[in-house]
């Protein structure tokens, strides 16, 4: 991964061993492209909107997603569930080894 001159990184290789690089590195415009990548492109605007950067991404709650982005209930379930969520663990399983 590159790092821009925004101090933003180079999300375009997302996959590392398989796996997406660590989101606590992330900038605001890390986890927003992210979601616009994903499919989110609407609610993608919300994280920037809250300025979720990757270390604030790795905090969030299912209730913080629901309630806190001010996004309709289906995406946001599907942004937790398959995003948020699986990003944490995977977060948490590397840092534990």
């Amino acid at each position: 991964m590159e790092t821009k001159a925004n101090g933003s990184m180079e999300t375009k290789s997302t996959v590392e061993n398989g796996q997406l690089p660590d989101p606590a590195h992330w900038a605001v415009a890390d986890v927003v492209n992210y979601f616009k990548a994903t499919g989110f492109e609407e609610q993608a605007n919300a994280f920037k909107d809250q300025e979720i950067d990757g270390k604030s991404l790795l905090l969030m709650t299912r209730n913080d997603v629901l309630t806190g982005l001010s996004i309709k209930l289906g995406p946001a379930l599907k942004i937790y569930e398959y995003h948020v969520k699986p990003l944490q663990t995977q977060h948490l399983k590397s840092n534990a080894s």
